[in-house]
């Protein structure tokens, strides 16, 4: 190695997270070209995600001899358990290993299912549309259905708001939501101030919001306020944009996020008055929205981390060739990652007594816990960060490299390799082969003069010094993670090297 005080430091923390729109040589060092199954982290840096196990060993019964995909997996807090349909029967469980009890055997033709959680005379509810049967409540011992006089046929969408039961989705009438008396979940009687709305647009999603309903059709959307069918107020946010997927309709730090045919986008964003692009949230990826062979959306909220989660599914494919987007708001805006070896058919995010339960359904019948585990299942995590193409400020100087100083956040031990390319991967640079990340390479901490305060936050993160060696005018690092280890998070690097010739 070169004389250490003849080495320029070069420093950058991992920060603005996945970027798809920029030439590499323009985007900002920390950014990331590639991030999968890593998470931008609100607290800084790139932390590779935690993992799923089946949230009961057993799979849910099915009622056919075709495979059936999970159509609802919903915690239910009234008896601590998953409440999952599938096929056209709806059963419940606990976790751990105990067997799946039919709860609800009346149905036909089951689409997917929403479902709201309530609280009616203090006793808590659970209700159920799939389109093709009446609304189901559900308190814990008696399946109930929602046939009363003037009560919809066969909704998609199930919501509350103002002490009442909404539903939409019927298909006779997809504009129109029809909502029951207030205080009650099965009176439609309109003397009792039960009635119904309509808008000039197909209904694809209901969602309360604070004091107003947010109702998303295909091209509009609008709110609901007041509190009863005397005074309720029916106003457009926008009718320029609408919601291309209800499954894909999320609350996330103080606004609602939601899929539209540009990409993602907020409610508040898009409201702002004559320019509907400053609702669009994930032009940094946009390619990633491009796919036009999507069946299926669902899409799930971690509120601790202020994420959101998107996944598509495409008929036929296994779960590692799918992608789906992680969306991290940050103070400075969204942060995106890719997730790849999740293809739910049903999501669920539910917080009881300071616990966050996220769950999904599978399409192989089984029901999972995310963010437990370091494994998808007992399958190894592949994690891959690789960061822009850096020319230190000067791309006509080649760079002989010496030394990587990795700064990380761990957990548990760490199974990664770190690899660097050469001259935008060009053919005739050198690759040198994986730097396994060397424990015994680990300093416990370091100093202020080579990591600003500032910037990391502390002086306990430990640091991985590892030699390396070739030469370019430009490189980039790669680190890939195909291990069961525990998540850790990427903080920042700096990269070590003596100045060569000019070209």
């Amino acid at each position: 190695m070169a004389d250490e005080a003849q080495l320029s430091p070069y420093v950058f923390a991992c920060e603005g997270g996945l970027v798809l729109d920029q030439p590499t040589f323009k985007m900002q060092p920390g950014m990331a070209l590639e991030l999968e199954n890593f998470e931008p982290d609100v607290r800084g840096g790139y932390r590779r995600i935690n993992g799923h196990t089946k949230w009961n060993s057993n799979i849910v019964p099915q009622t056919s001899s075709s495979t059936e995909k999970v159509l609802m997996s919903a915690f239910f807090d009234g008896n601590n358990k998953v409440i999952a349909a599938r096929g056209e029967k709806v059963f419940e469980a606990a976790s751990g290993s105990g067997s799946w009890s039919e709860i609800d055997t009346g149905r036909s033709s089951a689409g997917k299912y929403t479902h709201h959680r309530y609280n009616l005379g203090g006793t808590e509810f659970i209700v159920w549309a799939d389109g093709a049967n009446h609304a189901t409540k559900y308190d814990g011992t008696t399946v109930t259905d929602l046939n009363a006089t003037g009560a919809p046929a066969n909704p998609k969408f199930v919501t509350g708001f103002k002490d009442a039961l909404f539903f939409a989705g019927h298909s006779a009438n997809p504009e129109e939501i029809i909502f029951t008396a207030p205080f009650t979940d099965s009176d439609f009687s309109t003397a009792n101030g039960a009635g119904s709305i309509r808008i000039d647009s197909q209904v694809t999603a209901l969602f309360p919001f604070r004091n107003e309903l947010i109702i998303f059709g295909e091209e509009r959307i609008y709110r609901l306020t007041g509190n009863t069918v005397a005074d309720f107020v029916l106003q457009p946010i926008t009718r320029d944009i609408g919601c291309l997927n209800g499954f894909t309709v999320q609350e996330l730090a103080g606004d609602i996020i939601f899929l539209g045919r540009d990409g993602l986008r907020t409610v508040a964003g898009t409201e702002k008055i004559n320019d509907v692009e400053l609702g669009t949230i994930s032009g940094n990826v946009k390619e990633l929205f491009d796919d036009t062979d999507v069946d299926e959306f669902e899409s799930t909220v971690i509120p601790g981390k202020t994420q959101y989660r998107l996944f598509k599914s495409v008929a036929g494919s296994v779960e590692s060739t799918i992608t789906g987007v992680i969306a991290v708001r940050k103070q400075q805006g969204f942060e995106f990652s890719t997730v790849k070896g999740i293809k739910p058919s049903s999501t669920d995010s539910f917080t009881a007594q300071g616990e966050t339960f996220v769950l999904h359904g599978g399409y192989d019948g089984y029901v999972y816990r995310q963010e437990s585990g370091n494994t998808f299942d007992g399958t190894n995590i592949i994690g891959r960060y690789r960061s822009p193409d850096m020319t230190m400020g000067d791309a006509g100087i080649r760079k002989n490299f010496q030394r990587v100083i990795i700064n990380y956040s761990p957990t548990g031990a760490i199974n990664s390799d770190l690899f660097l390319r050469y001259d935008y991967e060009s053919p005739a640079a050198a690759r040198p082969a994986a730097y396994p990340f060397d424990s015994s390479l680990v300093v416990a901490l370091y100093g202020s003069a080579i990591y600003g305060t500032s910037t990391y936050g502390g002086q306990s993160n430990p640091l991985v010094r590892q030699p390396v060696e070739g030469s370019g005018f430009a490189v980039a690092m790669r680190v890939v993670d195909n291990a069961t280890s525990a998540p850790y998070t990427l903080k920042g690097f700096q990269l070590e090297f003596d100045a060569g010739a000019r070209r």
